[in-house]
């Protein structure tokens, strides 16, 4: 089926519905998709002017996903998984985006969904347990349901460099890429940052631009893609077996991709078995180097095996020894913060056209009209890409007023860091619920098995409510105070809190620095899941409705 052309039917000004859902990304999709099921309305408003999500804004040269494509795509149709060719290993942000576009014609989403319209404030109503949310199109609509699916990564961090507005080329972030191409063809370009969109980037734009100057505060780890085109023989054998697969992702995997599972830590080999297991999997590619070992994210001396099995890769590659010493991660265990994915990255650097710039030793001093001074030396550039990430997880949630009971706001409430029971609720805020929010596997996880679960779980909750007559659901203060120490235990037996990374909000100035995400496993969280509702939704608070909760739709 081929996509359609973005639509987008305002909504009336003063609309009711069952259910409100905000974003249109995988979440937004799957979440209408379930709703309708059920036979409840529902309202999907999405900021961006078509779905998507995360694969709409993140057009930047080479992005692609790090999960394999025939993982990284949805589960829950069987025709879906058979009709549709991934064309490559790790599919491409445009086919990913196709990808999602397919998904919202072949089950006919798109009249649900409002485009281009913000969701500016949802507040509760305690007395008719209902939400009054208010959108950037002026309208002021109701439901009784409000289904957060903002993504993890998608309100992009600009930063404040002094001089940034007296910059007279240029400037593009990579969370936030122009439709239309862009072509670096001679021009001297600044690239600010190394993390996962840069690492992806790079490559590509140095093979445009006459000078690449990279600016590098800290370098991140990074594996060989291996990318390649999948054949159909190779399609047809994942389907073959699709089934268990997905069963093993959602069941067995802790980061919902499934791969080989260990049986032994690293130190528990010969350092010669060891150096050949790594090697094996730096030469097959991808975030499953991680998993050669059980242990490589619990023990600081295994970890460093691996730390000095990919520092020893980098220096056998980069060709100038400073560029390749500053190229060495040394500040963090390898994994503590997301392991990257790329396609001849390090190599690029030995190219005479890309030099690095360590900004940690010779910070950013300005920006210049046409140039980036760092350490005392301009650095002459025409145009410049940000590549500094996002305000993750919490983010895009915070650029809504959301507010609960008693008129207390989340943005309040997460003051010194989120809190929620399952990443789920949020104690306060009855009937909101969040999708792969902070206090889940998320973004530690293969999102769209998450993603899937968040749905499913919610879609199952939301029935068993109508079944039973009960009008609120609400996290209770205690289950959150529970859930939010066992998520911090569990986190503090790992080697995870020792980076300062954007899972610790580190990369945001003032943002209080806590591990966000579950990393006790997608099978191990699920089951915590699927048990809180099989005793009755075991540490949340439920209402009998007052009355009916049927919407009149729209």
């Amino acid at each position: 089926m081929v996509a359609t052309q973005p639509q987008s039917v305002p909504t009336r000004a003063h609309a009711r519905y069952d259910v409100i859902v905000v974003g249109a990304g995988f979440t937004g999709l799957y979440m209408l998709h379930r709703l309708r099921k059920l036979g409840l309305s529902a309202r999907v408003f999405e900021q961006g002017g078509d779905v998507g999500g995360t694969w709409y804004w993140n057009r930047y040269p080479g992005a692609r996903c790090d999960v394999e494509s025939m993982q990284y795509s949805f589960s829950f149709d069987e025709a879906l998984q058979r009709e549709w060719d991934w064309s490559e290993r790790y599919a491409p942000q445009p086919e990913i985006l196709r990808y999602a576009n397919h998904v919202a014609d072949r089950f006919d989403l798109r009249k649900d969904i409002q485009l281009d319209t913000r969701v500016e404030s949802a507040v509760f109503d305690e007395t008719s347990n209902e939400w009054t949310v208010t959108t950037s199109d002026g309208a002021t609509v109701t439901a009784p349901y409000v289904v957060l699916g903002t993504g993890c990564l998608s309100n992009a961090r600009v930063p404040e460099f002094k001089g940034m507005g007296d910059f007279k080329g240029q400037v593009y972030h990579t969370g936030h890429w122009p439709h239309e191409p862009v072509d670096f063809t001679g021009l001297r370009v600044g690239v600010i940052g190394t993390g996962s969109s840069a690492i992806q980037s790079i490559p590509l734009i140095a093979e445009q631009a006459s000078e690449l100057f990279v600016f590098q505060r800290t370098a991140n780890f990074s594996v060989p893609a291996r990318n390649a085109p999948l054949s159909a023989g190779e399609r047809e054998a994942w389907r073959k077996d699709y089934a268990e697969i997905r069963r093993r992702a959602r069941e067995d995997m802790k980061n919902g991709i499934v791969q080989p599972v260990p049986d032994r830590g690293a130190l528990d080999d010969p350092d010669e078995v060891r150096r050949e297991k790594y090697g094996a999997r730096w030469n097959s590619g991808g975030l499953t180097f991680m998993g050669v070992y059980n242990n490589l994210v619990l023990d600081q001396p295994a970890n460093d095996t691996a730390a000095d099995f990919i520092r020893e890769r980098i220096a056998g590659i980069v060709a100038d020894p400073e560029t390749s010493r500053l190229l060495q991660p040394n500040d963090h265990p390898v994994g503590s913060k997301r392991i990257c994915v790329d396609t001849d990255y390090y190599a690029t650097f030995n190219r005479p056209n890309v030099k690095l710039v360590d900004i940690r030793s010779h910070p950013i001093e300005r920006i210049q009209p046409h140039a980036v001074r760092s350490g005392g030396r301009d650095y002459q550039v025409d145009a410049l890409v940000l590549a500094t990430g996002f305000d993750a997880m919490t983010g895009s949630v915070a650029k809504i007023d959301i507010r609960g009971r008693g008129g207390r706001t989340l943005n309040d409430k997460w003051a010194e860091g989120p809190r929620t029971y399952l990443g789920l609720m949020s104690a306060g805020f009855p009937n909101l619920f969040i999708v792969t929010g902070p206090g889940s596997p998320s973004v530690l996880s293969n999102m769209i098995v998450s993603i899937e679960q968040h749905v499913d779980w919610i879609a199952d909750c939301l029935a068993y409510m109508r079944d039973r007559g009960v009008g609120s659901i609400e996290a209770t203060h205690s289950a959150e105070d529970r859930w939010v120490a066992h998520v911090n235990e569990v986190a503090g037996s790992t080697l995870y809190p020792q980076a300062n990374s954007w899972y610790m909000g580190a990369n945001i100035p003032g943002k209080p620095q806590i591990f966000m995400p579950y990393i006790g496993g997608v099978g191990v969280y699920r089951q915590i899941c699927n048990d809180v509702a099989a005793k009755d939704y075991d540490g949340f608070a439920m209402v009998v409705a007052a009355r009916p909760q049927a919407a009149a739709g729209g």
